[in-house]
């Protein structure tokens, strides 16, 4: 095994130009670990918010930090402790927020947080699953708690979160609207949503209160405004965790529905559960450009131009990654 390998990261925060080539030791691996030859790797606003210094007063990372947080490989090698996964198992997962590592030739996952590959998706389509998938499953399920027949709004649905969770709040059975802009309408509507607003012609904050759940998935829109969409009893979901403090949660609690904001977690029950919807054709990626793990910058660049439909995924492993 050798000892150092390639990946790109940054050694200060700045703009998509800081990104650099970095040669890193291996990653260490652990009793209850799993190596993985890295093939592909998910490109997530996640990942471009720790490079700006967007998370540096929330979640302190060490410079220089790799990037990266959806990986899809082979296992290299496994922890003493680990009999679930063996050499040449193909699988993927989502690293933890404030270690990174996935734009790399290898990276180290604990193996409660793995999953095999769903059979029917390729290393590059898998790449785009476990980060945005995740965060769509865990809100709709744990937050949310999603029932047959709800009533859910999805905010930024043509996004990486949102298509995911068009797709999984469709199969848990719920009656899913889907916000997006007139240039995504046809890909949203492929996606399964029953109903959709085009929010460039259609006000959301003037939609009546009959939404068991409104789901911010760009953590963009004004709470105050969403609550005008929500029944009483409903709730309110945004990827922006600042959302959970007393102001907000007053407002919410006088006008009769719950606020939550939430952060996405590693885990590797969830994200088996994920491609069992996958392997059912109930849930599939959607990708919007790809690139080479040189080209890093490039489809940081992309994402901060807020337009991206789906995913951003990065080849390793040219030889592997179709």
């Amino acid at each position: 095994m050798r000892d150092t390998m390639y990946a790109i990261g940054f050694k200060q925060y700045g703009n998509p130009e800081v990104l650099q080539p970095l040669e890193r030791s291996m990653p260490t691996l652990t009793p209850d670990s799993v190596l993985i030859k890295v093939v592909a790797a998910g490109v997530n606003p996640a990942d471009t918010n720790f490079r700006r210094g967007a998370f540096r007063f929330v979640i302190r990372v060490k410079l220089p930090f790799v990037s990266g947080l959806d990986v899809a490989g082979i296992v290299a090698a496994v922890g003493e402790n680990v009999h679930q996964f063996k050499v040449g198992d193909s699988v993927y997962a989502m690293l933890p927020t404030s270690e990174g590592g996935g734009y790399a030739e290898y990276a180290v996952v604990h193996s409660t947080t793995l999953s095999r590959l769903p059979a029917n998706l390729s290393f590059m389509q898998a790449s785009a699953v476990p980060l945005a998938a995740l965060t769509a499953y865990q809100g709709l399920n744990e937050y949310a708690r999603v029932q047959p027949n709800d009533k859910i709004l999805i905010y930024g649905a043509s996004g990486g979160v949102g298509t995911f969770a068009v797709q999984i709040a469709r199969a848990m059975g719920a009656d899913v609207t889907a916000v997006c802009s007139t240039r995504n309408l046809s890909l949203v509507e492929e996606l399964g949503a029953h109903s959709i607003i085009d929010y460039t012609k259609q006000s959301v904050d003037a939609l009546p209160r009959m939404y068991d759940t409104f789901f911010d998935t760009r953590a963009q829109f004004p709470f105050v405004k969403g609550a005008q969409a929500i029944k009483r009893g409903g709730r309110l979901l945004s990827l922006n965790p600042g959302m959970n403090n007393p102001i907000s949660g007053l407002y919410a609690k006088r006008n009769g529905y719950d606020l939550r904001g939430f952060l996405v977690t590693p885990n590797g029950e969830d994200l088996r559960k994920i491609t069992k919807l996958v392997e059912q054709g109930l849930v599939s990626p959607v990708i919007d450009r790809t690139y080479m793990l040189s080209e890093a910058s490039q489809s940081h660049m992309y994402s901060e131009t807020k337009r991206v439909s789906g995913k951003l995924v990065l080849r390793i492993d040219e030889t592997q990654a179709e």
